[in-house]
């Protein structure tokens, strides 16, 4: 039989009754901490005992490799509470079926708790500080830590709550819980951390901390208040929103960020990104909230595609020039057997001039293309002379065919000249705004009615618009 016993996390009183009467009965015992204080209590009763050895593999062979009948592994605290040797013990001895019996005492999470006397209606967040910086917690929870034994350790705590928590929140530093004799708690700011003692007995115990005094930073910390908006007690308007509608935002954010382009101004376009920024984190948050995905699996599905997409950075393949890279993936795309066509993944509900520019890219790079522009040229003389036809027959439908079969061959004439057709219609739009707008102030300040004027006029009014400074 092996007894896992608990010491509780000080003095005689933490060590449960039962826990002494295990390690009486048992024939040979184990200690992982000899500097323990409960170790006093052992010593006083007569319970003889040896050092485990420090090390988990070592552990394992030593206690469940004792040739006597009935051997304790004596350990802090509670045995299934941050002892990571007592895990390894009863993970082997459940795999050899050797029978455990667990004999607990409290933990120090309780005791800690009674030192500082903190309610925790919503639970304690335990944390292993040598775990860091891979850790995450919520800081609206009170946090305790343990493992905090060296100044390092206690240091890095710091360092990692500094991201959350602001340099004068007050946090409890409690040193041998449980130990009427030895025990004390030390309040202090959290900047006043690193300047206190600490050891093997002394854990950190962080109260909760209300949203509106946290330090947010980084994009850890946006992600922390985009959940804090989608919260129970968060922002009523952000947590009505759904896929569906949010889908206009994205869309109007993503025409702001083309606009703070066009402008050339970087701080327009800083703050048009982190609108854009904003819809991704509000799309990832709500899929989190039912399980389907969250940020963490959006960033790591895009770090694939980006390694998958580009072998000749990061593995074997080659490419010396651009077209050679999206060739490349385009026959990665269809080894892979993803898609059918090579035109498939253009969103439908891209606006029809760009959705128009990349079909006609994808065709082009498999070799459905023209062998100059020249030939495009010509090609846009012939739709006009359709379209015209078209016209001359009054065919609404045949129209409408012809206009889209001239407006196809004009993305096409972009495309070979080197241009996006959707900035080139965008940008010459704009200009056109500026100039009729010329026009207008113009006919205003002669006190004439826009509806006037002849066409004789307007056109006088557009070729001055042409040479203004506006135009």
């Amino acid at each position: 039989m092996l007894y896992l016993v608990g010491l509780g996390t000080g003095g005689a009183q933490e060590l449960s009754e039962n826990a002494l009467h295990a390690l009486r009965r048992a024939q040979r015992v184990f200690l992982t901490h000899p500097h323990h204080p409960s170790v006093r209590t052992l010593k006083l009763t007569g319970i003889a005992y040896e050092v485990c050895p420090p090390e988990a593999e070592q552990a394992v062979e030593a206690v469940l490799g004792a040739p006597e009948r009935a051997v304790a592994l004596a350990v802090l605290g509670h045995p299934l509470v941050a002892n990571p040797i007592a895990e390894a013990v009863l993970r082997a001895a459940a795999e050899r079926g050797q029978s455990v019996r667990l004999v607990p005492s409290r933990s120090f999470i309780e005791p800690v708790l009674e030192a500082t006397q903190l309610a925790a209606p919503d639970g304690v967040q335990v944390f292993n500080a040598t775990r860091l910086p891979h850790l995450r917690f919520e800081p609206t929870i009170p946090t305790l830590w343990f493992g905090i034994e060296t100044p390092e350790r206690l240091q890095a705590v710091q360092q990692q709550l500094l991201r959350f928590y602001p340099p004068d929140f007050e946090v409890c530093l409690v040193h041998a819980p449980g130990d009427s004799a030895r025990a004390e708690t030390r309040c202090i700011p959290l900047s006043e951390l690193h300047r206190m003692p600490c050891d093997l007995i002394t854990y950190l115990l962080v109260p909760p901390c209300p949203r509106r005094e946290q330090e947010y930073s980084g994009f850890e910390g946006l992600v922390r208040v985009v959940a804090a908006l989608r919260a129970p007690d968060g922002c009523p308007w952000d947590r009505e929103q759904t896929h569906q509608s949010l889908k206009p935002h994205l869309l109007e954010e993503t025409y702001e960020v083309l606009e703070a382009l066009d402008s050339g101004d970087p701080a327009a376009l800083r703050e048009e990104l982190g609108d854009v920024l904003l819809q991704v984190l509000m799309h990832s948050q709500i899929a989190s909230e039912t399980g389907a995905f969250d940020i963490e699996s959006v960033v790591q599905r895009l770090i694939e595609k980006l390694i998958a997409r580009h072998p000749h950075v990061f593995g074997t393949a080659h490419a010396e020039t651009a077209e050679q890279v999206l060739q490349n993936w385009d026959k990665t795309k269809r080894a892979q057997g993803g898609r059918d066509s090579i035109l498939e993944g253009v969103p439908r509900a891209m606006p029809a001039l760009a959705r128009a520019q990349e079909i006609s890219k994808r065709a082009a790079r498999v070799g459905f293309e023209w062998d100059s522009i020249h030939g495009v040229l010509d090609k846009l003389r012939e739709e006009e002379t359709e379209l015209r036809q078209a016209i001359e027959s009054g065919d609404s439908e045949r129209i409408e065919s012809e206009i889209g079969d001239l407006l196809f061959t004009v993305v096409n004439i972009a495309r070979h000249a080197k241009v996006d057709a959707e900035d080139a219609l965008r940008t010459m739009v704009e200009r056109f705004v500026r100039r009729f707008q010329w026009m207008e102030s113009e006919v205003a300040r002669q006190n004439r009615p826009l509806e006037s004027l002849s066409a004789e006029e307007w056109e006088a009014l557009w070729q001055k618009a042409k040479g203004s400074a506006e135009g």
